[in-house]
């Protein structure tokens, strides 16, 4: 696994170029968030999606997929926004949050049947410039070993080796959770799993 290092305060150009480059040929990079690091496909890649999906043991028709975006722009696109959704989004983000909505049609095949999915724009300006260089957003879930939240970035090399083509290390990171927020009814929010964000 090759390992380039950059930093939120110093985004290098041609490391991006690589980590986006991977990101259309299908591969799975482990890049930081705002909350864990994550690992992460092209979300409208069918295939670097169920490759995914199978090394974390999640099966897309249970479990809500959470996709990176850069900005409430392109979440608009693969996400229903009402009015009242798009107010809380926009007190939140970008943060540590992972909000439920509804899924648009946009959304790649694996996602057909599921009526919701996962958005996210961290606080992260490496996460989130991923994202915008890639043109859309990035399927992500955290890295994480037998229920332990891995900080370092070694040990993600030593985790994912085989699986992961490239790795961003952003340096050690907090280590807590994202918070998920059901807004599919937007009126009647519901935090999911309380972690590092705290709703405004």
């Amino acid at each position: 696994m090759k390992t380039l290092h950059m930093y939120p305060s110093s985004i290098n150009d041609r490391f991006l170029d690589e980590a986006v480059e991977c990101l259309k040929d299908g591969g799975v990079i482990i890049y930081p968030t705002d909350s864990l690091y994550a690992l992460g496909c092209d979300a409208l890649n069918n295939s670097a999606i169920e490759k995914l999906c199978k090394v974390k043991g999640i099966n897309p028709q249970k479990q809500t997929l959470s996709v990176v975006c850069d900005g409430l722009s392109m979440a608009s696109e693969y996400a229903k926004i009402d009015n009242e959704a798009f107010r809380i989004l926009r007190r939140n983000l970008p943060g540590a949050f992972t909000f439920i909505l509804p899924a648009s049609t946009r959304l790649p095949k694996v996602f057909k049947g599921r009526k919701a999915v996962g958005i996210r724009v961290p606080d992260n300006s490496i996460a989130v410039a991923i994202a915008e260089r890639l043109g859309n957003p990035i399927l992500s879930t955290s890295a994480h070993s037998e229920g332990d939240e891995l900080t370092d970035p070694q040990m993600l090399v030593d985790e994912y080796m085989g699986v992961a083509s490239l790795l961003i290390d952003g340096g050690e990171c907090e280590g807590r959770v994202s918070t998920v927020v059901d807004i599919t009814d937007s009126y009647s929010p519901e935090i999911i799993r309380e972690g590092k964000g705290e709703l405004q």
